[in-house]
């Protein structure tokens, strides 16, 4: 295949990503046709299977690219700010809510639909993607004990539990996407503002400690 080609087919494969998490995170996983992306794209139905297997398929690459990006932005704040753990934990937590429509939407549907994750799949393609974002999944969770894990050994956070307060920090965080929505009534700052504070105050820093960092 020559380099051209391959650039063609990353960028349509990409247009297809990009639709379909705007149509599920829009209209649901469940609710949305695989027809429906395809005509997003300008392609008949047919031509997304050169690209993807099914809509499930589909579904789990665009679950695991979430995972993978927060995992890469959650190792370059970690790695410039790591002789600084609060520091570096506030702005973990401030990036988390960093946010375009896009991200948004795909995080709500990474909530929706992470209970899918837990099933195994038929198709080799659907299986292997599935595999591979339960696998950052874990990566992920495994990166955030491991940093609380370093603070609390330098003392700038108190003792605990780091895999179970991990679980509880993540656990808090996604449970905004359940019900947040782009353009709603609540302004993304102002959530951003009170979860940030209820997830330093459950490690055990006073809010006060994120208002360097807001500038």
């Amino acid at each position: 295949m020559s380099a051209a080609r391959t650039r063609r087919d990353g960028s349509k494969r990409q247009e297809i990503l990009t639709a379909a998490t705007e149509r599920f995170g829009r209209d649901g996983y469940e609710d949305t046709r695989w027809a429906d992306i395809a005509a997003d794209v300008g392609v008949g139905a047919t031509a997304l299977y050169h690209y993807f297997e099914s809509k499930q398929h589909c579904l789990f690459v665009i679950m695991d690219d979430a995972i993978q990006d927060f995992g890469s932005r959650f190792a370059d704040i970690t790695a410039r700010d790591g002789a600084d753990p609060v520091r570096a934990l506030v702005g973990v937590l401030r990036d988390c809510f960093e946010l375009s429509e896009l991200d948004i939407q795909r995080n709500r549907l990474l909530v929706a639909e992470q209970g899918l994750l837990g099933g195994r799949r038929t198709s080799p393609r659907e299986e292997q993607a599935r595999q591979a974002a339960r696998a950052r999944a874990r990566d992920l969770e495994f990166a955030w004990a491991s940093f609380l894990s370093g603070a609390m050994q330098q003392g700038a956070i108190p003792r605990n539990d780091p895999r179970l307060l991990s679980r509880a920090i993540l656990g808090l965080y996604n449970s905004v996407w359940q019900w947040y929505r782009p353009n709603g009534i609540v302004e993304l700052d102002a959530v951003a503002a009170f979860f940030i504070g209820r997830i330093l105050a459950m490690i055990g820093l006073p809010p006060e400690v994120q208002v360097p960092l807001v500038a």
